[in-house]
């Protein structure tokens, strides 16, 4: 990150000054781009810029025009929500990269760490809910989202191929019904999706949540952000010797608080959608592309399977039906 060409961007972009000293920091985070913390005199900020391929162990390949549907994201939220985004400072579309706010991680945590340290806040989990109901019933009402977000090109490579059709290779038996539920997903096109929304990506912000990573960001199925939130509240229960109730208590008020928000269709057929997705993303994070690394034991991984499978095959019509059958086996 710290070559000529960056350094000649954030110049362009009058975030550096020619001749002052710049430090490049790599930060942590997920497995798709390259986050760097910028140093120069009396300011810090973020860069990030996107990877052709991600870093996993399989071949994983998306498009690099994901940071600008990424940054697109950012500014639209930061309308309705202005709180629940980092503010974009500048771009570079030509070199696939952004520059972002910097939010000092002691003051904004992350919440799957929270979460991993069973630090369960229902009262976030809600906020997290209201918000994603707000970024959704906003855009579901904006008819411009649709040419704006035109991402499945994105979309498909890095969602709906390595979660749900990879599962579907893993588990042949299942593979017609993951790609059925992979062609509803991409039909219901209604709303402004981040396409991300997992705790990795989440700040506990001093105002309430923080979303970041949009990179999948679409003109799509708000079922796909909810689902996706509610799966990781689930595997966190799945690790041995941790009590599933808390997170199962987070589960049910981020949807409860949610539910008010849906108005662009009946609620009843959004979250039929979304309970038929949630049990294929649960497995998907055991037997996909990217399965996720706190499930270490394979007696750990075998308990999403027993319990994901089934729902697949026959989901129930709500997605608090799922979290109760997952508290009570």
């Amino acid at each position: 990150m710290a070559d000529d060409a960056v350094l000649a961007s954030l110049r362009r972009m009058g975030l550096v000054k020619v001749g002052e000293p710049v430090r490049l920091s790599p930060l942590t985070g997920g497995v798709s781009s390259d986050i760097h913390l910028v140093e120069a005199p009396g300011r810090r900020f973020c860069i990030k810029r996107a990877l052709a391929r991600l870093k996993v162990a399989a071949v994983w390949e998306a498009p690099l025009g994901r940071n600008a549907a990424e940054a697109a994201w950012m500014r639209e939220v930061g309308f309705w929500l202005p709180h629940a985004v980092p503010r974009i400072l500048g771009e570079d579309v030509d070199l696939g990269l952004f520059a972002m706010e910097f939010l000092p991680p002691e003051r904004n945590p992350v919440w799957k760490a929270e979460l991993l340290a069973q630090r369960v806040d229902t009262a976030f989990a809600a906020r997290v809910g209201h918000d994603l109901g707000v970024i959704h019933a906003r855009s579901a009402r904006d008819p411009a989202i649709a040419s704006h977000f035109a991402n499945d090109g994105t979309f498909v490579p890095i969602r709906i191929e390595p979660y749900l059709l990879a599962t579907g290779k893993a588990h042949p038996d299942l593979a017609s019904r993951l790609e059925a539920i992979a062609q509803t997903t991409l039909a219901n096109k209604r709303a402004l999706v981040h396409g991300d929304v997992s705790p990795k990506n989440i700040l506990c912000g001093v105002d309430g949540p923080v979303f970041l990573d949009a990179e999948c960001a679409c003109h799509g199925d708000p079922a796909f952000d909810v689902a996706f939130c509610l799966n990781h509240l689930m595997l966190k229960g799945a690790r041995r010797g941790v009590a599933r109730e808390a997170y199962r208590d987070a589960f049910e008020a981020l949807v409860e608080a949610y539910r008010p928000s849906i108005d662009w269709e009946p609620a009843s057929e959004f979250e039929a959608r979304a309970a038929a997705l949630l049990p294929a993303l649960f497995l998907a994070r055991v037997d996909g592309k990217s399965p996720v690394e706190y499930l270490a034991g394979e007696d750990e991984r075998e308990v999403v399977r027993r319990f994901a499978v089934p729902l697949v095959t026959r989901p129930p019509a709500d997605l608090l039906s799922i979290a109760n059958a997952w508290t009570c086996p």
